[in-house]
């Protein structure tokens, strides 16, 4: 059974900004390539951080009103009240929170959930920056055909790692929530089987009622896990 990583998922050819890019050039990079960040790198390609459309946003709140309204802001902590960001360097959120290509999904989720951004730069072993993962590219793996699913749990999982007899476990899958059905005469390897469903990229959650001997009297007994 192969995962993908981020590798698998990220957008190449990452458009980017130079720290000295003025705050009109980059909402044009945004309008021109339908993007809502991008990082900003160093001569050498290096991530120094990413600014987003939230980061201009946040600049465009510091103007005053054209109707003379007074709103309190808090103090931007990249410059001190009253000082207007005009460049990348000042506009963006640093440092940059990176991905490496061989990471899981998993991980990847993680690291945006943890660190609370929507986006992650993907650099190389040298700290340049070679691609750029967002949560719709890892959510895109939950895209995948319920028939797709089935096949990968019936080849990879229930045939080549852990050789069941051809119809021990039935595998039914639907928008990516799988059930498993059927006898299995090692209670222990019914965990396992579950486990590996469940780590299937794309499906969502699994629910089995799988019987072994000592439940074989018990006709319809299930355990559902999500």
């Amino acid at each position: 059974m192969q995962h993908r990583t981020v590798r698998d998922v990220m957008t190449p050819g990452v458009v980017t900004a130079r720290p000295g890019t003025p705050f009109k050039e980059i909402a044009e990079i945004f309008e021109r390539n339908g993007i809502a960040a991008v990082p900003v790198v160093d001569d050498r390609d290096h991530p120094l951080g990413v600014v987003s459309e939230a980061d201009l946003l946040r600049r465009q709140a510091h103007l005053p009103d054209p109707q003379g309204h007074s709103v309190s802001l808090p103090e931007d902590s990249r410059g001190s009240a009253g000082t207007v960001a005009e460049t990348a360097e000042g506009l963006m959120t640093s440092p940059a929170v990176c991905a490496r290509p061989g990471w899981s999904i998993v991980e990847a989720a993680r690291t945006m959930d943890r660190e609370r951004v929507k986006r992650l730069p993907v650099v190389d072993e040298a700290g340049r920056l070679t691609g750029i993962v967002s949560r719709s590219d890892l959510l895109r793996l939950f895209l995948r055909h319920d028939t797709a699913l089935r096949e990968e749990i019936d080849r990879d999982i229930l045939d080549r790692t852990l050789r069941l007899a051809p119809g021990a476990v039935r595998v039914t899958v639907r928008d990516g929530v799988v059930t498993l059905a059927g006898r299995i005469e090692d209670a222990g390897l019914i965990p396992v089987v579950e486990r590996l469903c469940a780590s299937v990229d794309g499906v969502v959650s699994v629910h089995q009622a799988i019987e072994h001997p000592s439940t074989a009297s018990q006709a319809g007994a299930t355990v559902p896990t999500a």
